[in-house]
């Protein structure tokens, strides 16, 4: 039986499971009902076998708003009166916050976000914890935070620099300015941009649906790999892959594959 949730929409459709953010009369701005149920139903893909890929998008006109404004009064605790306790319990808000999006980043199925509007923010900060990003040509980014005078506090200024490069970053992250889906496919932070949300839609899960066809095993350790070399030097990458595939390599996946590919057919692994 697949999860529900109030404030995002879930679907599971030959091993896709498209994941919509489900508050377009607001942008889809994240409140705490959202960040929390974003964490448990990566929590739940993470754990269940039928899924192989995630589909990562927004319900209505937008991908995403960013953090609802609402939560950030929230999110200091007046009833502590004691001031560094106050501040101790605003860091634990906001490492539970980190958390929540980590867990798409950390999450062993790949995943895909397709985006579309307003991406501004706090969305920012989740599209890149995703393994691809896809976008309308007139999709709108932003690393709003500086605008409304906090730092960008869940990822982005973590993770963005890796994708892009330090000094545009840097430049997006002291400015705030806005720019579209073209230039977001040109700097590398999106895999390619669309004239469309139909036309993007269509092409993510054309996407997902080639990964979904792939061994499970394979694509669960690849990205293991990938996040793995990512924080490592090639020659810690290198032995960590040795290790990988000397332990999970002779697996029934492969005689599936070659099998197929003797009879030019589609193959069919287990999950």
């Amino acid at each position: 039986m697949l999860p529900t949730y109030t404030t995002l929409s879930f679907e599971l459709i030959n091993h896709i499971a498209h994941l919509q953010l489900n508050r377009p009369d607001r942008a889809n701005a994240m409140n705490r009902p959202m960040w929390q149920e974003l964490g448990e139903a990566m929590a739940w893909i993470d754990n269940t076998p039928e899924v192989r890929v995630v589909v990562l998008s927004g319900n209505g006109k937008h991908f995403c708003a960013g953090i609802d404004l609402g939560m950030l009064n929230e999110m200091i605790d007046d009833a502590i009166t004691c001031e560094g306790r106050k501040r101790e319990a605003l860091r634990g808000e906001i490492l539970w916050l980190q958390r929540q999006l980590t867990a798409i980043a950390n999450c062993r199925k790949p995943v895909l976000a397709a985006i579309h509007g307003a991406c501004v923010g706090g969305a920012v900060d989740m599209v890149t914890a995703c393994d691809m990003r896809y976008c309308t040509n007139d999709a709108i980014f932003s690393i709003k935070e500086i605008d409304i005078g906090i730092v960008a506090d869940v990822g982005t200024l973590q993770r963005l620099p890796r994708l892009i490069g330090d000094g545009l970053m840097r430049e997006l992250a002291y400015t705030g300015r806005n720019f579209s889906g073209v230039e977001a496919t040109s700097m590398q932070l999106c895999n390619k941009n669309f004239t469309d949300k139909d036309t993007l839609m269509t092409h993510v899960m054309d996407i997902a649906s080639s990964i979904a066809a792939k061994s499970p095993l394979s694509i669960r350790g690849t990205k293991d790999v990938l996040l793995y070399s990512r924080e490592h030097n090639v020659e810690d990458g290198l032995n960590y892959v040795a290790t990988w595939n000397a332990g999970m390599m002779i697996s029934e996946d492969i005689k599936i594959a070659l099998r197929a590919q003797k009879k030019d057919e589609a193959p069919a692994f287990d999950n």
